[in-house]
């Protein structure tokens, strides 16, 4: 078999690869919950699609809890202003909800509704305010959020997808930090996510 034939052969395994790198160039994170078929077909060529994007210069990696995303690990990369304010609504969110006793690690359960939202702007306002985040602008990130693969809006509201584990894996390894330092959790910096922020389109 010649090169172009086996490569042909190799791409004829692959349906979704135009749809998929469309998908992870845009910043988006592929999620099993979201998107079954798409995963389903990475999953089914993981090996394949690892290989040719490494080929075309794009880390794709896939987590076992069911996302996938490409990753950026050039750590001096500037952190956007939607990276920043994403962590930050995540983070009022999973302490609102740790508050009242649920388990963080069921995010996906979770309905999210403006209401509730609103709720949560009042206990941290003093924090979301110096984001410049008031409820309005919190309905809107979190539009962004499903625009990114971290949530999926429905008719009641809104619910987080398992991306979200990126940022909630940081939130644990921060309060962990914290905790051996003797110091108070606090909200993440930039400097916090420089390692490893999740990417946007505006930090692409």
């Amino acid at each position: 078999m010649t090169i172009p034939q086996a490569l042909a052969a190799a791409l004829s395994q692959m349906p979704a690869l135009a749809e998929m790198f469309r998908l992870f160039l845009s910043g988006k994170h592929l999620n099993r919950m979201a998107e079954p078929a798409l995963w389903a077909e990475l999953e089914q060529h993981e090996a394949s699609y690892v290989s040719l994007f490494a080929a075309l210069g794009f880390d794709l990696r896939l987590d076992a809890r069911g996302f996938a995303w490409f990753h950026n690990s050039d750590a001096n990369s500037n952190i956007g202003k939607i990276s920043r304010q994403l962590a930050l609504l995540f983070m009022v969110i999973f302490d609102a909800q740790a508050n009242v006793g649920k388990a963080l690690q069921r995010f996906t359960d979770w309905l999210i509704d403006s209401a509730w939202l609103t709720e949560v702007y009042k206990q941290q306002q003093d924090l979301l305010d110096a984001e410049g985040l008031d409820p309005d602008a919190l309905v809107e990130l979190l539009g962004r959020a499903c625009n990114l693969g971290f949530a999926v809006e429905e008719s009641a509201g809104w619910r987080l997808l398992p991306a979200v584990c990126r940022y909630l894996d940081h939130f644990e390894s921060l309060a962990l930090t914290a905790k051996t330092d003797g110091d108070e959790p606090s909200a993440p910096t930039e400097e916090d996510w420089a390692a490893d922020a999740p990417d946007d389109e505006e930090n692409s």
